[in-house]
């Protein structure tokens, strides 16, 4: 399958931007089912996945990997401002960039350090698996060790030993349930999803 890179190379990364923003916002945000909590960014985040799993697929893992390079810093950036500016659904004023604070950088630095090392997890293991019959296989390994890698940098980064001695205490209990909650909401609703895209974007090209 060729298609011109210069096609999707920019909204992609910007698409990766959106997500990590979205993201950062709604993990502030909790959710219950079935007594266990997790955080809207549960539901949005896997959406890299599968734009990065989809962009290998019919890219190739180099150009996926270029386009994690390119999203990285201004997602940074991003994290930043929305963890420091932002405290729930309240804006806390420009004020809130005048002073530093220890808790929200490790946020950055978790959000960033994880995204960069799970999407890498995830373009490897995909791109080995691309190959086999199975549609799915590929997606489901990446997304089960991506999400992985993922969501316990995040946690450990993020919250070992922080001043917030709930998340201090329960990261790990926390980590597990997000992305034990990760897995089921890409089996359930981005695995179909990838494989709709896939389709359409291969019967669009191929008919050329």
């Amino acid at each position: 399958m060729s298609i011109s890179h210069k096609q999707s190379y920019y909204p992609l990364i910007v698409f990766q931007i959106i997500i990590i923003a979205s993201s950062n916002f709604l993990v502030q945000f909790p959710v219950h089912f079935f007594g266990l909590s997790t955080t809207w960014g549960a539901f949005t985040f896997p959406f890299i996945f599968l734009a990065t799993d989809l962009t290998v697929r019919i890219y190739g893992a180099t150009m996926a990997r270029r386009i994690i390079f390119w999203a990285m810093f201004p997602a940074l950036i991003v994290s930043y401002l929305i963890t420091v500016g932002f405290r729930g659904a309240e804006w806390m004023g420009i004020e809130a960039f005048y002073s530093f604070s220890l808790f929200s950088a490790r946020i950055v630095l978790a959000s960033f350090s994880a995204y960069v090392v799970g999407q890498l997890m995830d373009i490897s293991v995909f791109n080995r698996l691309r190959k086999r019959k199975e549609w799915w296989y590929a997606p489901l390994a990446a997304a089960i060790f991506g999400n992985l890698v993922d969501t316990y940098s995040f946690y450990y980064i993020a919250f070992y030993k922080t001043s917030d001695v709930y998340l201090s205490e329960n990261l790990l209990e926390l980590a597990t349930i997000d992305y034990l909650f990760k897995i089921l909401i890409n089996s359930l609703f981005f695995l179909p999803l990838y494989k709709i895209i896939l389709d359409k974007v291969a019967k669009r090209y191929m008919s050329r």
